[in-house]
């Protein structure tokens, strides 16, 4: 969009991210014309490393020019100068203990509100680099919100900065790649608890598709039963 400019605080942490990248790995991009430049977003990605969301703050939200919300702990965002910068990188905070209703409602709202906000539907870093099992709260909030949904898959920030590892590892290259927006909806004709699970891999679905074999992990058959489906775009469940 013409004249629009990010708030200067993610500007000034994206460069320092970017700077950072650049002395320490090399980033592919691809498929940045597909970010949307307005309305409410929902993007969603793999979650293999500490250095996922760094990337989507260095690269993704400088390119869509719109600041990129998070949901974190409330207490994390009153530690000083990192408290302040996380405030100032768009992370909303959640009350300890508050339960998964309210992460869910002040997810809703970001998005009810127009805005961008970041989710991994796995909820924490695979062990592998390879997809886990997605958590049905991402689906309901997918779903409930309406929201367009951006599937962005980060390969190889499993072998750059391992789980297991304190430091990331120079030298290894990532791919920030991002898929074409799409809306989810639940499956009618089955039960909830069904509907449900057919709607959270119609979900990853969309990272898969962008992912190379060895990340695909516990999704990748799904890439394999669209190509051999009967072309009516569902998944049978496994």
């Amino acid at each position: 969009m013409a004249g629009r400019r990010l708030p200067f605080f993610p500007r000034f942490s994206g460069a320092v991210l970017r700077v950072a990248a650049t002395c320490l790995t090399r980033v592919k991009r691809e498929g940045f014309e597909n970010l949307p430049e307005s309305g409410p977003l929902l993007v969603i990605c793999n979650h293999a490393s500490n250095a996922d969301g760094m990337l989507l703050m260095a690269y993704v939200v400088p390119a869509m020019k719109r600041p990129m919300g998070w949901l974190g702990k409330e207490e994390a965002l009153r530690w000083p100068v990192l408290g302040w910068a996380m405030r100032h990188n768009g992370v909303f905070g959640v009350r300890r203990g508050a339960g998964d209703l309210e992460s869910f409602k002040l997810a809703k709202r970001v998005l009810d509100e127009g805005r961008v906000l970041a989710i991994f539907p796995e909820g924490t870093r695979s062990p592998t680099g390879a997809l886990q099992e997605a958590k049905e709260g991402a689906t309901l909030l997918a779903v409930r919100s309406a929201a367009p949904i951006l599937p962005i898959a980060i390969i190889g920030s499993g072998r750059f900065w391992p789980r297991a590892k304190f430091l990331p590892r120079p030298g290894r290259r990532m791919t920030v790649r991002v898929g074409e927006p799409f809306t989810l909806t639940m499956p009618k004709g089955a039960d909830r608890r069904e509907s449900l699970r057919a709607a959270t891999i119609e979900m990853m679905r969309h990272i898969v598709e962008l992912l190379p074999e060895e990340q695909r992990g516990v999704y990748a058959w799904t890439v394999e039963a669209t190509h051999d489906g009967d072309g009516d775009g569902t998944l049978a469940g496994r």
